[in-house]
């Protein structure tokens, strides 16, 4: 049931279109190709550290795609399937789950066009490749814990919505996707780690280009699962607790 969902989430948000599912790998690639136009031509950014631009830029930016569109489909995810809600033998906690392993097929797919593009500039895939396999599903486990509970309070408040894209457009720029963590100050590297999504952006490179193992930052790690934790607890019994008055509200 949850693979037929997922295909049906996948193809209907392009359903009607000319081009298809093509949409959906079209805008992130043409997103990446104006920001390195635009960086590495217009601002004519340098190499970050020993990492040409280019490959710096698309290892970490992928993270923040697939966070991003996870987020935000998830939030609405109780809202848009209202039909289902009604149903009382249905789980309405899979729909968050559903909407994030639609965008996991888009993800999946770039994470292969990184490697490709990576190996083409000398990074050849590694043993710490496969840090990707951690990476990954701590990020999963981080947008589930935020789409339970941005899910449940949408339904209540739809100003929800318009709250979690305000915080991720500020969080784009609070997270090193356009520059370098090295650059913060040694000070303030701690007050930048509360982001959950530094952990994760730097951890794409570091399986990607870096190199380094993930344990290697061992601070990094340990606030990142405490936040994460603590978010998964929390949108757990804030779904819990709303979820019976769904169908009301809806």
């Amino acid at each position: 049931m949850i693979i037929e969902l997922t295909k049906n989430d996948f193809k209907s948000k392009y359903l009607g279109t000319l081009l298809g599912i093509f949409w959906a790998f079209f805008n992130p690639i043409l997103t990446i190709v104006v920001f390195l136009i635009v960086f590495q031509f217009g601002f004519k950014s340098m190499p970050v550290g020993d990492y040409p631009f280019t490959n710096w830029l698309i290892s970490g930016i992928i993270s923040w795609f697939f966070f991003t569109e996870s987020l935000g489909s998830g939030t609405g995810s109780i809202v848009d399937n209202s039909y289902l809600v009604k149903k009382v033998s249905f789980r309405v906690s899979l729909l968050p789950g559903i909407k994030l392993l639609s965008a996991l097929i888009i993800h999946l797919f770039f994470i292969g066009v990184v490697v490709i593009i990576n190996w083409s500039y000398g990074y050849a895939p590694s043993i710490y490749t496969l840090q990707i396999f951690y990476y990954l599903p701590a990020m999963i486990l981080l947008l589930m814990g935020l789409t339970w509970l941005t899910s449940a309070l949408y339904v209540f408040f739809r100003d929800t919505m318009q709250i979690v894209t305000t915080v991720v457009s500020l969080g784009f720029w609070l997270t090193p996707i356009f520059w370098s963590f090295s650059i913060v100050p040694e000070q303030y590297k701690i007050y930048f780690m509360l982001n959950p999504m530094v952990y994760i952006v730097e951890g794409y490179r570091s399986a990607f280009i870096y190199q380094t193992w993930f344990w290697e930052n061992p601070i990094s790690s340990v606030i990142f699962w405490i936040e994460t934790l603590f978010i998964l607890v929390i949108g757990i019994f804030v779904f819990r607790k709303l979820r019976p008055q769904f169908s009301d509200v809806i």
